[in-house]
């Protein structure tokens, strides 16, 4: 395993943040003229300290979570058990000392690590969840986790919510590895918001190089529940009932306005030839 830092892509906050650090670490010139006493000196170092101490804070608060399915002897499908690692993510210094500390090569077949908001949980069927759906990116194990860090640092710098309708909101993104491959998910609250869809992948496309860019036809979105899997809790039914209900009054909405559109066309009268 390589002791090598993964590379931080310059993203937004997180850049300038840690750039200001390395920055404000550095002393007053003794010799500026705005310093004249050694005391003024060391308070002005001690200043410069604390600057540079100081955490900068990421808006909302997240936590790391990890999944490792266990077999069950009394069938073939896998259960998920959800650990939550470490403490809060509450700064810019919390997210880089967890990700340079997770080897995310050591990884094994059908684990997973996620990284969502405090208050979500990554399950399908968590109340917070349930309506919502994701974009999940196939991706090479070489690309895997370059990409997975400027992914995290999309959702944690805010960028991803920025782009979101309003009433939507970002849960969190998750890793999962496969045979020869990662699968990289991005998770959000509203599968109804049609635009909030279409501006998270084009917010990823537009921020990955060239080379980290996947082909369409390695990244889909999904709802969460349209996955075999999904079981919805009962005393969650009537929600999953409320937005099927108002997805079809949509649906029949939009029908009849093509419908009245066709209807206002002008009608095209065959000529007949000369």
């Amino acid at each position: 395993m390589s002791n090598q830092n993964p590379p931080r892509p310059g993203l937004g906050l997180f850049t300038r943040g840690l750039s200001s650090l390395s920055q404000s670490t550095s002393t007053t010139d003794p010799n500026s003229p705005s310093v004249t006493t050694p005391a003024e000196q060391r308070d002005d170092a001690k200043r410069n300290f604390l600057k540079a101490m100081r955490p900068l804070p990421t808006q909302h608060y997240w936590n790391v979570w990890f999944d490792r399915p266990s077999q069950q002897t009394s069938d073939d499908e896998y259960h998920s058990h959800l650990e939550q690692l470490g403490s809060t993510i509450e700064s810019v210094q919390d997210f880089w000392r967890y990700a340079n500390n997770t080897p995310v090569d050591q990884i094994r077949m059908k684990e997973s690590i996620y990284l969502f908001k405090v208050g979500f949980k990554p399950i399908w069927e968590d109340r917070r969840n349930i309506l919502g759906g994701s974009w999940t990116f196939r991706v090479p194990k070489g690309n895997g986790p370059d990409l997975w860090t400027r992914v995290q640092l999309l959702a944690i710098g805010e960028k991803l919510q920025s782009v979101l309708e309003e009433g939507d909101q970002i849960c969190g993104v998750g890793l999962s590895v496969r045979f020869n491959s990662h699968l990289i998910s991005i998770w959000h609250r509203d599968s109804s918001k049609k635009k909030s869809i279409d501006a998270i992948l084009e917010c990823v496309l537009e921020e990955l190089p060239p080379e980290l860019t996947p082909k369409a036809e390695n990244y889909f979105y999904k709802k969460h529940s349209d996955h075999a899997g999904f079981k919805v809790p009962p005393e969650l039914q009537a929600v999953i009932d409320s937005q099927k209900a108002r997805e079809k009054a949509a649906a029949e909405k939009a029908g009849q306005a093509v419908q009245a559109v066709a209807g206002e066309a002008p009608e095209i009268k065959e000529v007949p030839p000369s």
